[in-house]
């Protein structure tokens, strides 16, 4: 079960990322959200923004990703 559920569907790079990390502001170490997003950009944009954070990022299906903090 995710804590939160992020729907970026429509929005464009870096918009994502943005709500991403203010969501991740407000959960805990071990929990997750669930992004949902469809631009093409999204999954690169991810793994950066994870390797810079620190934070794991799970590629649930084509436009959904888990996000876990670490």
């Amino acid at each position: 079960m995710h804590e939160r559920t992020l729907d970026c569907l429509g929005a464009f790079c870096p918009t994502p990322i943005i709500e991403l990390s203010k969501a991740m502001r407000e959960i805990e170490s071990g929990q997750t959200i669930l992004l949902k997003a469809d631009d093409p950009a999204t999954l690169g944009d991810l793994q950066a923004w994870a390797r810079m954070t620190g934070n794991s990022v799970f590629s649930l299906s084509e436009n959904e990703f888990e996000i876990r903090k670490n």
